[in-house]
Parts: structure tokens; C-alpha cells; sequence
């Protein structure tokens, strides 16, 4: 029984008293991906195995070690989505999105699933925010996924970020390079783990993303895809910086991110962090110009990125960062006696569908009792009613931050107008706040 009362590891619960910050967050990269251009996507929380299989690499440790892959009732080979890319390229071919006007700027909030061992921001379920540009070649497309990341952390606050940036070549430049690997990596090979070891002749690049600590120390002195870079392959990250320095975005040159999945061609970034140790990096992406085709499609230049929202939101905790306050009620109304509860049920529900906040009772509470849950509810107002109010036609109302009491009338437009003020007023006194606090920020 008590397996039925505990979450699966790996996984983990958003409660009530947490959920806002999680709405805040996935509200600001939804508001900032528009600003882009992006629009949102939704796609199955399954997929077919072979989509990853064919995108994300055969030789990656998502596909060969991570995935949860089940045969369904249909004999069919089913995946739970490990990462968004692969998913939302599918979408873009199943309902040809690329043949309207590009590039297709699509974002999302999804959940993905790998099976690694559990750790602080790195769970078996986790959540992630994603853009993908699809049908975009220029190097001003790589620039503009990254300042969207950038936009996004700058937004909410983030400090202590560093973009690392890359390239990884294309498939013509990377065949030498990955020769120069295989020889460095063969005169290592009994080092090497035994997962390494069979990737040496089919994508010795993989052996970079290898998480064994042997092979990671040995990957530090292997040659880097920079010194191997043809000529188009290098103009095009020339660029990329060049348009990143003309809008003071700082990065710096990391030739060692090769990023875990196969499809990622030239340009490949992450976002590093100081706040979490060795769990860096908050945001990672790039390009994958071929695998549009390789799912079948047109030769469609493509790029994006992904963002851990378990990690951001660590980050954001670590840097205490300013967030919004929990909600609360604008008004408590506390009815008293049989008469005044049907009167408060209409009086909450007409507030409500009138953009007000409001709390009442459900449970038959004295007074006293009420009183105490509107405080923990941290209530701003309290409005009682009882038979004796509903016989003189007015109500009390106590402002519980200053103790003010006062009394209003029960009559419909004095009373709603009152209350409506009240939520209004409170509403623009939060919202100056906010104002304030960003005006300190700068």
C-alpha cells in the first residue's frame, strides 16, 4: 500500500503553494517567445520509437540507455518523449507547415522523460520550454534563438549566466574530424567504457557526451571540431558572433559543447550557470539543418533550443530572484447565521465572474474561525454578513492589513462598486510594485 501513496522516483509533485511560480515562469517564455514570433505547439506526450531513434542519434545515450520505450496493444513500438525537437519536427511534416510562409516559429511547454538517475534538476520526468525556427539558413536565425534565451533570463531576472557557444561543422568538415578523433580515441581505447567503445567506429563524436568520468577526462585533450571547420562552416559561426557582439550579447568560444543528440549541425550553445555546480546548464540548443530530411522531409535549415524549467526555477530560487507573491483573495466574505449564506454564495459569485478574487466559507465556521482562516488565506479584505447586517442593509468591512473597519451598503451598485474599487486599487498598488522593484533592478 504504501507504493500507491508515493510518487514514482524520478518524479515529484508541484503543490498548490508552488504552482504560481511555475505559471509565472511558463507565462513569461510564452510572453517573450511572442514577442519573437513564436507560437505555440502541442504535441503528444508519445511518439513512435523510430522517430527518435532516427533523430535524436542511435548512438546517443537518450536512445541507447535513457528512453522508456513499451510496446502498446497494438504490437507498436511507443516512446514517451524524451526530448521536444523530434516531436515538433514530426508535427511540422505530418501538417505541412513548411509549405506555408517560413520560417515556422513554434515554441512549447512539455514534459519529457529519461531514464538517468535522480539528482537535483535533473528528474526522470522533467519539464522543459522549447522554441524551434524551422526553414531559416542564415547565420541571423542562430543569433536570434539564442537572444530569445538570452530575452527570456534577462526577463525574469537571472544573473550569473554565461552563453558558451561552438560549432560543430556540417557533415562534409566533420568526416575529417571525426577520423582525427577515432585515431586520438583508438590510442586510448582500453580507457575507454565498454558504451564508448562501440561507438568508437560509428560516431566517435559521441564519446565527447559521455558521462563516464574516465572518458570525460579523457575527451578534454581530444582535438576540437573548430580546427576542422570548412570554409562556409566557419563563415557562418563568424557571423553568428558577429551578430551576437553587434547586440552586446557576451558569450564566449567552448569547443568542447557537442551537445547529446546526433542532429545538431554547426552552431551548438548553452546557457551555464554559477548556482547549481556541477548541474550547470539551464538552457542548450542549436542547429540541425538535416533532419527535416531525415525524417523524410525537404532539405528545411533548422534551429532551436530547450529550457529545463525544474533548473531555471532552481537557479531563480538560488539568486533569489524577484517573483511574484502567491495569489490571494482580494475579499473574504464571512456569512453568519442561516439566512446571510445564500446571500454571500450570490454576493462571491457575482464578484468572481467579475475578475475579484474572493474566498467564502464552505465548511459552517463561527466567526472567530472565519476570521482566522481569511488570515491564513492572507485575505486583504473581509467582509461580514450576517442575518442582523441583512435586516439593516449594510455590511462591515475590515481592511486586514491596516485594521480599518467600516460599514457599506448593502444596495447592489453602492456595494459592487465599492468592492470593485477596492480589488482595483489593490490591483494597480501590486502592479506599481512590480514597477518600483524593476526601476531598482536597472
Amino acid at each position: 500500500m504504501a507504493l500507491i501513496t508515493k510518487a514514482p522516483r524520478g518524479t515529484q509533485d508541484v503543490l498548490p503553494a508552488d504552482s504560481y511560480k511555475w505559471q509565472y515562469l511558463e507565462d513569461t517564455a510564452i510572453a517573450v517567445a511572442k514577442d519573437f514570433g513564436y507560437r505555440e505547439l502541442r504535441t503528444p506526450v508519445f511518439e513512435h520509437t523510430e522517430l527518435f531513434q532516427r533523430s535524436v542519434g542511435e548512438t546517443t545515450d537518450v536512445v541507447q540507455k535513457e528512453m522508456y520505450t513499451f510496446e502498446d496493444k497494438g504490437a507498436r513500438s511507443i516512446t514517451l518523449r524524451p526530448e521536444g525537437t523530434a516531436g515538433a519536427a514530426r508535427a511540422l511534416l505530418e501538417h505541412s507547415l513548411h509549405a506555408e510562409a517560413l520560417p515556422a516559429k513554434i515554441c512549447y511547454l512539455t514534459s519529457c522523460y529519461r531514464y538517468e538517475k535522480p539528482q537535483a534538476g535533473r528528474l526522470r520526468e522533467f519539464h522543459q520550454f522549447g522554441i524551434e525556427c524551422f526553414g531559416a539558413a542564415e547565420p541571423q536565425a542562430d543569433a536570434e534563438v539564442i537572444s530569445v534565451a538570452y530575452t527570456l533570463l534577462e526577463t525574469l531576472g537571472v544573473t550569473g549566466v554565461k552563453l558558451h557557444l561552438n560549432s560543430i561543422g556540417c557533415p562534409a568538415c566533420r568526416a575529417n574530424y571525426h577520423e582525427a578523433l577515432k585515431a586520438y580515441f583508438e590510442a586510448n581505447i582500453e580507457t575507454l567504457c565498454g558504451t564508448c567503445r562501440d561507438r568508437l567506429d560509428r560516431n566517435p563524436m559521441r564519446i565527447l557526451d559521455c558521462k563516464s568520468p574516465v572518458c570525460h577526462e579523457l575527451a578534454a585533450n581530444a582535438p576540437v571540431m573548430l580546427d576542422f571547420l570548412c570554409d562556409e562552416c566557419a563563415e557562418h559561426f563568424e557571423k553568428v558572433k558577429a551578430c551576437l557582439t553587434a547586440a552586446d550579447i557576451a558569450f564566449e568560444i567552448d569547443p568542447h559543447i557537442v551537445r547529446g543528440l546526433d542532429y545538431y549541425t554547426r552552431t551548438v550553445f548553452e546557457f551555464v550557470s554559477d548556482a547549481l555546480g556541477a548541474q550547470a546548464v539551464v538552457c542548450g540548443g542549436g542547429r540541425y539543418d538535416g533532419l527535416i530530411e531525415e525524417l523524410g522531409g525537404p532539405h528545411l535549415p533548422s534551429l532551436g533550443f530547450g529550457m529545463g524549467l525544474e533548473r531555471l526555477l532552481m537557479i531563480l530560487e538560488a539568486k533569489e530572484a524577484k517573483m511574484p507573491e502567491s495569489p490571494r483573495p482580494d475579499i473574504y466574505i464571512a456569512p453568519l447565521g442561516a439566512g446571510a449564506v445564500n446571500a454571500c454564495f450570490a454576493m462571491a459569485l457575482k464578484l468572481r465572474t467579475g475578475g475579484v478574487a474572493v474566498e467564502t466559507d464552505l465548511v459552517g465556521r463561527g466567526l472567530k474561525a472565519q476570521m482566522k482562516y481569511a488570515d491564513k488565506l492572507r485575505a486583504r479584505t473581509v467582509l461580514v454578513l450576517g442575518d442582523n447586517e441583512l435586516e439593516a442593509g449594510v455590511a462591515r468591512l475590515k481592511d486586514m492589513e491596516t485594521g480599518e473597519q467600516t460599514e457599506v451598503s448593502l444596495d447592489g451598485d453602492d456595494l459592487y462598486t465599492t468592492l470593485y474599487n477596492l480589488s482595483l486599487r489593490r490591483e494597480l498598488a501590486d502592479l506599481n510594485d512590480l514597477f518600483e522593484a524593476a526601476v531598482e533592478d536597472e
